[in-house]
């Protein structure tokens, strides 16, 4: 087992979250390409959008729906400090994981994290666990709650 695999399952256990990780067989590094993998619609399909606190290392985490873009703006603004976008690089230095497989859980460095609230309006969710193959489902209200995220609006 990978170590990122590692990270989500230890920080899942911690919160207290029970969650079944699944190695998926179909490519899915696109938020479309996990949907239909796992036959949901897109905005189930978390997508872990990082940015960057302007003259920081800190990154912090926004977690979307599929379909959603995070606004740098307001994502600036609900966070309370000016953002650049988080490149590969750091992505993988920051936090552990590489994209397309960047989890909300499971990060080498603390996230401030927010959600979008379009994942409320399901039952579940799915989000990676960090790796581009492997994914979890979760009640996003769980998820939000266990993880501290705040629900917020910052998407186009």
């Amino acid at each position: 087992m990978s170590k990122s695999l590692k990270r989500v399952e230890a920080e899942a256990k911690t919160l207290g979250l029970s969650i079944e990780i699944i190695r998926e067989t179909a490519q899915t590094t696109t938020a479309q390409m996990a949907a239909e993998a796992r036959g949901c619609v897109l905005d189930q399909i978390v997508k872990s959008i990082l940015f960057r606190k302007e003259g920081a290392e800190e990154h912090v985490l926004f977690m979307t729906a599929g379909g959603n873009r995070v606004s740098p703006g307001k994502a600036g603004a609900v966070c309370g400090h000016a953002l650049t976008r988080a490149d590969a690089d750091s992505i993988r230095a920051y936090t552990g994981f590489a994209i397309g497989g960047v989890s909300p859980l499971g990060h080498l460095n603390p996230v401030a994290r927010f959600m979008d609230p379009r994942l409320l309006d399901f039952p579940l969710i799915w989000a990676a666990a960090g790796t581009p193959n492997h994914v979890f489902a979760i009640d996003p209200a769980v998820l939000a709650r266990k993880t501290g995220a705040k629900v917020v609006d910052f998407t186009e």
